[in-house]
């Protein structure tokens, strides 16, 4: 990271469901002679992590401290809880339920990280951006180009070759056909094939009772044969 007084800068880029993001990341201090510096940076942030040492309760019961300077000058900004230094468990002064209702209270996400054995590093920026995202009103445009899961993959897949009507006679195990025929009924893809087919069954039926009828007496092309 770049050091500047009080604060570090860093540029990076993330990948965040099969699209990349690019981060401006500002690690500001906790020490209360850099409060001024803190204050201008938050209110151009689009999302603040607060950290606190598992290992030092002190750290965690200052939160308030610095929350109350987020709410006052970036008021609504997604805030994410880090829980630091997860790899001195055994030390633990701050038990993960006491930070998970905090988080809950304040309406942050929460994780614990440990940087030594680079766990949940990824995955606490990747929620605070997504929730950035959804935010700034990006939601709707992201998810048009999500990268699918292996098992939506197998039910589009499913789905475009079938019917929620035929899933039954399937030869796979019934909590499987129960999955399908909850994403056949959710998926708009599916819901076109079924209304499709749908279609299809109703003309054809409506032609053979045309049919039946036409047989029936003897009408063709509209004449009666006498």
């Amino acid at each position: 990271m770049e050091n500047r007084r009080g604060a570090a800068h860093k540029t990076t880029t993330i990948l965040l469901d099969g699209k990349r993001v690019k981060l401006q990341i500002w690690d500001t201090s906790g020490q209360g002679r850099f409060c001024t510096i803190i204050r201008s940076y938050s209110r151009g942030a689009q999302g603040i992590i607060l950290v606190y040492d598992i290992t030092n309760k002190w750290s965690f019961d200052g939160l308030n401290r610095w929350l109350k300077e987020v709410e006052e000058h970036a008021p609504g900004v997604p805030k994410v809880l880090v829980g630091n230094r997860l790899h001195l468990a055994f030390k633990r002064q701050v038990a993960a339920k006491q930070a998970e209702l905090y988080a809950s209270r304040n309406k942050m996400a929460c994780f614990e990280i440990s940087p030594l054995c680079d766990f949940n590093i990824r995955e606490s920026f990747c929620e605070l951006a997504r929730m950035a995202l959804h935010r700034n009103g990006m939601e709707r445009i992201w998810r048009t180009n999500k990268v699918l899961s292996l098992q939506e993959l197998c039910c589009r897949s499913i789905c475009r070759r079938t019917n929620v009507y035929t899933i039954d006679s399937l030869p796979l195990p019934p909590s499987v056909k129960s999955y399908l025929r909850s994403y056949a009924l959710t998926s708009s893809q599916c819901l076109n094939t079924v209304l499709n087919n749908s279609a299809s069954i109703a003309k054809n039926l409506k032609c053979k009772t045309a049919t039946s009828y036409h047989l029936k007496h003897n009408v063709r092309n509209g004449c009666v044969i006498s």
